[in-house]
């Protein structure tokens, strides 16, 4: 049932998350963390293995299919900020679970996410009446990726929300093409923040089978979720962004009760 409970939530979130662009972790992580069947940092490292296969999925097939709207010229700076950002947030997060109790860590996760998901959610709901701007410089674009590479690695949920109000902030894009945009950014730092535990020797304990089974559902949920997100509008995929933004918050919230009780 546990094993099953993983799948389940890995291919609902990775459905969301492939249609809103938020890779599927802001949920995964928190939902996770709430049922208090493992540890923070075991959720953490399944999390983000679950939404770099699924990014790493849908981003393959746009490609392959010619449906991409990645914008190279700004999508590949960003991303490789977010690759350093997450080897950067992969070593913070490991340095707080060597110096306080996890309990205290998946506190303090839950409340940055918490903090990240509201202004999301406030951003989204009067993002018509704000100017964006144009960026498209370049050593802009490296620091925009890395402050996304820091908190999506740290934070273990991949890319979430906050990708997507970066992208329609200073990019101006559209939001589908930000959907687009943030996946490939979430699999740069998904990447090498994986790496970064291989290579310290930070990976945790955890079921082979168990990462299998959440990886598939990721990508399986990747593949509805490319299907969801054609044959829906921009206002429907932002009416679903704001439902789990609201549902996020909840979550934090008891989780962060939970941790510090």
């Amino acid at each position: 049932m546990v094993y099953f409970l993983f799948f389940i939530i890995s291919f609902l979130a990775s459905i969301a998350g492939a249609i809103c662009g938020i890779g599927g972790g802001v949920i995964i992580k928190p939902l996770l963390d709430s049922f208090g069947l493992m540890d923070v940092k075991t959720i953490s490292f399944l999390s983000g293995c679950t939404v770099l296969a699924m990014s790493t999925y849908s981003f393959v097939v746009s490609k392959m299919k010619k449906e991409s709207l990645v914008d190279m010229r700004i999508g590949t700076p960003l991303a490789v900020g977010a690759a350093i950002g997450g080897v950067l947030g992969k070593s913070l997060f490991q340095a707080l679970v060597r110096s306080f109790d996890q309990d205290y860590v998946g506190a303090i996760q839950a409340g940055c996410l918490l903090a990240v998901t509201l202004g999301t959610l406030v951003y989204t709901v009067y993002k018509a009446k704000v100017k964006t701007l144009q960026v498209t410089n370049l050593l802009a674009c490296l620091l925009v990726g890395l402050v996304l590479g820091v908190m999506s690695s740290f934070l273990g949920i991949g890319g979430g929300p906050i990708n997507l109000v970066v992208l329609f902030y200073f990019f101006s894009m559209t939001t589908k093409t930000a959907a687009q945009n943030s996946l490939y950014i979430i699999l740069f730092s998904q990447i090498t923040s994986l790496l970064n535990s291989i290579f310290t020797s930070t990976v945790p304990a955890f079921s082979v089978f168990l990462l299998a089974l959440m990886a598939a559902g990721g990508i399986l949920g990747g593949f509805c979720g490319r299907k969801v997100n054609k044959k829906i509008d921009d206002r429907k995929v932002d009416m679903l962004f704001m439902g789990l933004m609201v549902v996020i918050i909840f979550i934090n919230i008891y989780n962060m009760y939970r941790f510090l009780a």
